[in-house]
């Protein structure tokens, strides 16, 4: 089945809808057929993740001289929308190249970095990586424990410590790396570095073995005196937090676009099950419970789809007026993570042993829509941002 063409909030231009169908096509051509087995195997999609660098899918928002394809914030979240639609991996693949990586340096890259480390990555040659969490800050980033010190010389930056759940990182070619400078200055001491992790002093720790978007691939990274120069310094030296913050706005778009994703395929395999699926003598979907199953689902994706085109458009106004658009981003992705929980359950209720079966997809549906409640900001993050945005309070 089909879902909203449009909202009430954001019309699409011949060019999204173009990209839409092209992506839904991508998705169910290119990667259904192997979706299940990536997720058995837990394999990182090296092959269908360069066809998508192909189509311009790993730096939308990216203009052309970039290597991007010149597109908007709601071309992106349309992307990942379609792709989780499919295989929420490759949708977390496209969310972290585009809206964590790729939309830093945009916003905050000298030309000569853009060039570097940008290009090559917005156009798929390279995959870029975010590293903020570690093994004992997570949603307190503040208490960071990596640490940069700046050589003799002042010519490059030494880097030790670890990360964790770094999403990409095991294939990653260049990073987007936040460390402690100015242990004292607490979060104004945290700084950007760009990381070629070609170089030495930086070796990757095992592959994560999760539960859900298996084929995503995720490990720790460990750095040993890397030498980072002074000049794969992002914006200024103490500006990393700030950062760090306003990209995790763009990032939380993205998983509440793949949330978004996750949701309507489970949705679209129920209504289709309960059609077809007969008990005491007709479709399942004649029984009244079923239907409010199917009612309170349909409910909660179209009001996800609005706060989700809300924080788009939050997003496309910030370009203009450099307003903050946390609030939006954090509604969006808390709501649309919880409805994704909240569908792909009912969705295995509605299917029965089936759904809790490995032969249909459901299974995998709920596994992967569990992670959307956990990275980028847990759902008590998003509503300590929530209210101390509304509260006006610190």
């Amino acid at each position: 089945m089909d879902f909203a063409e449009d909202s009430a909030l954001l019309r699409l231009t011949d060019e999204q809808r173009m990209l839409r169908a092209t992506v839904r096509d991508f998705a169910q051509r290119e990667i259904a057929p192997v979706a299940a087995e990536l997720d058995e195997t837990g394999a990182y999609p090296a092959e269908t993740v360069r066809r998508m660098g192909a189509l311009g899918l790993m730096g939308i928002e990216v203009p052309e001289k970039y290597g991007g394809a010149g597109m908007d914030a709601l071309a992106c979240a349309l992307t990942i929308e379609e792709l989780a639609r499919v295989d929420a991996s490759h949708g977390t693949i496209v969310s972290v190249n585009n809206s964590l990586y790729c939309g830093a340096i945009l916003a905050r890259g000298s030309e000569e970095q853009k060039r570097e480390f940008l290009l090559p990555v917005a156009s798929g040659r390279q995959t870029g990586a975010y590293s903020l969490s570690e093994p004992s800050s997570g949603s307190d980033a503040g208490a960071m424990a990596c640490r940069a010190e700046l050589n003799a010389a002042g010519t490059h930056w030494m880097i030790n410590g670890r990360k964790s759940w770094v999403t990409n990182g095991p294939v990653a070619e260049r990073l987007l790396l936040f460390a402690v400078t100015d242990p004292a200055a607490g979060n104004r001491g945290i700084t950007a570095f760009l990381i070629d992790a070609t170089q030495p002093g930086l070796t990757r720790g095992r592959v994560e073995p999760k539960l859900g978007i298996r084929a995503s691939a995720t490990c720790e990274l460990h750095f040993d005196n890397y030498a980072c120069p002074v000049d794969s310094v992002l914006g200024q030296p103490g500006e990393g937090f700030r950062i760090a913050m306003s990209v995790l706005d763009a990032g939380r778009i993205g998983i509440a676009a793949q949330a978004l994703g996750i949701a309507e395929a489970a949705f679209a395999a129920s209504v289709s099950w309960a059609r077809q699926r007969e008990a005491f003598g007709g479709p399942i979907a004649r029984f009244q419970l079923i239907q409010q199953k199917i009612a309170d689902m349909k409910i909660r994706i179209e009001a996800s789809r609005l706060l989700l085109h809300d924080a788009v458009a939050a997003k496309q106004r910030s370009r203009k007026t450099g307003e903050r658009y946390t609030l939006q981003a954090s509604m969006a992705k808390l709501h649309a993570s919880e409805t994704a929980a909240y569908v792909t359950d009912e969705a295995l209720q509605i299917h029965g042993g089936m759904g809790y079966s490995r032969e249909l997809p459901l299974e995998r549906y709920w596994r992967d829509a569990r992670i959307t409640r956990i990275y980028e900001g847990s759902s008590e993050i998003q509503r300590l941002v929530i209210a101390r945005n509304v509260l006006e309070v610190r």
